[in-house]
């Protein structure tokens, strides 16, 4: 993968981080022995393809000093899963789809790309524009499950999405907003979750090897 990303990865207390990183480091490894195994953090990605020279030598400096707050979407996004996919993509190969629509993530996508490598203001600028439209055509926001090369067929799909739910991860294909805040807590309280609000950037040298997949950079957001 070129450059560097910028990664978007639950708060370190948030039960639904151990529970995807339980998916993606035993449980879908054990299930699925031929196209599971590669170990990586549970993160949504929010830009690649950023040139080190972006950073230099201050990559900390550097994230500090993107103005995140101007960011509407910032303050307190909210991840919501929709279902589970698979694209004929090594990073992508089975993945947990998040509503691109909902809890600001559009925007602050957009917003990250437009600063860490398009030098534009925010998501409104012709470039990041344009590539927005390509992101979601292609792909969208996402939590990927699985790296591999082996094609997952829709009974890998169906277990996969039968293992996510025992996890205690609640997905929501349709996106429809049905839980009141009552609701809501008292699904996580039973152990259930359909995503997280807010959490921590990571930058991530992804031109490396996956197991140096380490961030040189973290911010809380």
């Amino acid at each position: 993968m070129p450059g560097s990303s910028l990664w978007l990865l639950p708060p370190p207390a948030h039960p639904v981080r151990t529970a995807l990183s339980t998916l993606i480091a035993s449980t879908l490894p054990a299930a699925l022995p031929a196209e599971a195994g590669v170990i990586f953090e549970p993160h949504m990605t929010l830009t690649s393809d950023i040139p080190a020279e972006a950073y230099g030598e201050g990559p900390q400096g550097w994230l500090d000093a993107i103005p995140w707050p101007a960011a509407p979407a910032c303050d307190g996004v909210r991840v919501r899963f929709a279902g589970v996919a698979s694209q004929d993509v090594f990073v992508r190969r089975c993945y947990i789809q998040v509503h691109a629509g909902q809890g600001g993530v559009r925007d602050l996508v957009g917003f990250a790309r437009a600063h860490a490598v398009y030098g534009e203001e925010d998501a409104s600028g012709p470039e990041t524009r344009a590539w927005l439209q390509r992101w979601e055509a292609a792909y969208g926001p996402h939590v990927s499950l699985i790296y591999g090369n082996v094609p997952m067929d829709e009974a890998k799909l169906r277990e996969v999405t039968r293992l996510v739910g025992e996890a205690g991860i609640r997905l929501n294909p349709s996106g429809e907003t049905l839980k009141t805040a009552a609701v809501e807590s008292e699904a996580e309280g039973e152990g259930r979750w359909d995503g997280w609000e807010g959490g921590v950037l990571w930058l991530v040298p992804t031109d490396k090897p996956i197991a140096e997949w380490k961030p040189i950079a973290t911010r809380v957001i």
